[in-house]
């Protein structure tokens, strides 16, 4: 996949992986963000309802092969996985549609993201690391937050550490359109709720955890028994805003189940895998196309860059 032409989107994504490495400190073969994960296995099956949401092919045959990864957030490939740091988690699913073919669905553990261009992500970056969040008082963070409730309501919304990744549950950052074979477009924000239910380490204990207690749960879970999810879209309304990650849609707008996601095994040599795998917020599948949120094009570039040094390390 080739990088865009648009020269200021290169700037601004290399900027922003600039203030990554400024904030985690630089990490040869790992992400500039959500550094620290486990590659998983397994099959999608989709539902009947699946077809009349879109007509993308995973959404259509009778099962699909999928590679996953769970991650905890930061650019730090040692974190604790019970560091609070460590949230929100990140889950990405990649469909394996046919040699060299595959879409993705990228996604964490929090509702929404706490800006809505990039732009206003490397002011918030840049806030940060200029900031004592102990002191706000008079502080760029807290000028950024005044300017921007959006990401004070993000950082204020609690993001409890999960008891295992299998029972969390994960958002998709931005809206994408899904059209059906009729041709009738939607569009419609993913959910990928656990089948074990939401369930959360216990506090009080949780710093008696081991540093990798998380990694170290999902092979021992996938090893007994599935670990299974629903995979959903929630879809919009009628004047529903689509292209800004910081909108929230009201609660009673459809929710529609489009199949079942079940991991059976750890990948083999996961951290080879890790480092090689690109993957990537744009669907780029016949059925599914990115909705206009200026989130999209500047992540897929920035994965894309950091993930071909990434390899090069």
């Amino acid at each position: 996949m080739p990088l865009p032409n648009d020269e200021a989107l290169l700037a601004l994504s290399q900027q922003l992986l600039d203030q990554f490495q400024t904030i985690f400190g630089e990490h040869p073969g790992f992400r500039p963000a959500h550094a620290k994960g486990i590659m998983l296995t397994g099959t999608f099956e989709p539902t009947a309802a699946a077809a009349g949401v879109s007509r993308a092919q995973h959404l259509n045959q009778p099962s699909t092969p999928v590679v996953v990864r769970f991650s905890n957030s930061t650019g730090l490939p040692l974190i604790p996985d019970n560091d609070p740091n460590a949230n929100p988690r990140g889950f990405a699913i990649r469909f394996m549609l046919a040699d060299h073919v595959h879409t993705d669905i990228v996604s964490h553990s929090t509702d929404g993201f706490p800006t809505r261009t990039g732009a206003e992500f490397l002011e918030f970056l840049r806030a940060l690391v200029a900031s004592d969040p102990a002191h706000l008082d008079g502080s760029p963070l807290e000028a950024f937050f005044g300017a921007h409730p959006e990401a004070l309501a993000f950082v204020k919304t609690p993001k409890p550490t999960p008891a295992s990744f299998a029972t969390d549950t994960y958002f998709g950052v931005t809206a994408m359109k899904f059209l059906t074979a009729e041709g009738k477009e939607s569009f419609g924000r993913y959910r990928i709720l656990p089948a074990a239910g939401n369930q959360y380490a216990d506090e009080a204990t949780l710093k008696e955890k081991p540093a990798d207690f998380l990694m170290e749960e999902i092979v021992e879970r996938v090893s007994k028994a599935p670990v299974v999810f629903q995979v959903q879209v929630q879809l919009a309304g009628e004047g529903d805003v689509v292209d800004d990650a910081t909108k929230h849609w009201p609660e009673d707008r459809p929710i529609v189940d489009l199949g079942t996601l079940t991991l059976t095994a750890p990948v083999e040599d996961t951290a080879v895998e890790q480092k090689h795998i690109i993957f990537d917020p744009i669907p780029r599948t016949d059925g599914i196309e990115p909705s206009d949120d200026p989130l999209l094009e500047l992540r897929a570039a920035i994965y894309l860059i950091s993930g071909r040094k990434r390899r090069k390390a």
